[in-house]
């Protein structure tokens, strides 16, 4: 799969099958839309292009009262990956690109950008300044510059609820993680280069793996069980913390943090994906260190006595199925 930062140079554009959308979660939702747009790509002899934007339109237009992030850009690059997109471009949203008209958007971007010969959208697609094109003036804009246009209409879970983003983020925020994982089709996780911090952890008794979160607003937050991919042949157990350490610093900055539970190394450096098993609690100002490690100790008893009564083995591979083997495929 081809990355590109922005629209493709001249040397690099080619017909495709498009869609567009920020795809946040890459849900079972988008899901059925990529299936889609796989089928009509291959009926036609066409690469598979997904459109999809950095930062969030809603993070550009209200920085405070935009929705949490569910997926970092790499875990949703990779899920695109895994849905058979063959590229992906990742638009820089500014103020210059959200001022197009939908003319200008669709000459400049579809047309002359990315060669859309046919294109998907969803339900409820808008484009240009204000979001004043639609699917009725997108189909007028098909005909006129010679490519296809579909709808797909929204994906609903057994119960017939919506599959969305906003549900996935809404299940994260209440710790149902297996309301998440039924939606998203899979566990849900975050993956990440392991960076040095400050050795609190250790100092504390607990080291742990740290990961920078490259936004403020994770869609998930607290302490959680949790198997590492990656480091060792198999899945590793461990407790997460993720937030932002109130009881530690005061700087606002998101970080996850892994403790190992049966596992002693280094792991800088590396590239592991952290997968989220059960919400333990909300995160929490401690009055003092000595209750911040009364408090991870217990932690860790919670989550190994979870890990037995799951039937996990020693190495975290849960016996439900849902767990990764040592064969996932970690960028």
């Amino acid at each position: 799969m081809r990355v590109f930062r922005g629209l493709p140079n001249a040397e690099s554009r080619a017909p495709c099958a498009l869609t567009i959308g920020n795809f946040d979660g890459v849900h079972r939702g988008h899901q059925a839309l990529l299936a889609r747009v796989r089928a009509a790509a291959d009926a036609r002899g066409l690469p598979v292009c997904v459109m999809t934007f950095e930062p969030h339109p809603r993070e550009f237009f209200n920085p405070a009262g935009a929705p949490p992030r569910i997926a970092m850009l790499r875990d949703k690059l990779e899920a695109l990956r895994d849905n058979g997109v063959d590229r992906v471009v990742v638009e820089h949203f500014n103020q210059t690109f959200a001022s197009q008209s939908p003319d200008t958007f669709v000459e400049r971007v579809l047309v002359g950008g990315l060669h859309a010969r046919w294109m998907l959208v969803g339900d409820d697609f808008r484009y240009g300044a204000k979001r004043a094109g639609d699917f009725e003036s997108l189909k007028i804009a098909g005909r006129q510059y010679r490519f296809e246009v579909e709808q797909m209409a929204t994906v609903a879970d057994p119960s017939g609820a919506r599959i969305s983003s906003s549900s996935v983020r809404a299940q994260l925020a209440a710790g149902d993680l297996d309301a998440a994982r039924a939606a998203l089709g899979r566990g849900y996780a975050i993956s990440g280069h392991v960076v040095h911090g400050l050795k609190l952890g250790r100092d504390l008794g607990f080291p742990t793996m740290n990961f920078p979160i490259g936004h403020k607003r994770p869609a998930a937050k607290g302490v959680f069980i949790v198997q590492v991919h990656g480091i060792a042949e198999s899945p590793l157990p461990g407790v997460a913390s993720l937030g932002v350490r109130p009881t530690v610093d005061d700087s606002g900055r998101v970080l996850l943090e892994v403790h190992l539970l049966d596992w002693h190394g280094s792991a800088y450096g590396k590239l592991v994906r952290v997968e989220f098993l059960k919400k333990l609690r909300d995160e929490e100002k401690f009055v003092d260190l000595e209750t911040l490690t009364a408090a991870i100790a217990r932690d860790v008893v919670n989550a190994r006595a979870w890990f037995a009564a799951t039937g996990a083995d020693a190495a975290g591979t849960r016996s439900t199925g849902f767990a990764t083997s040592a064969t996932d495929r970690i960028r």
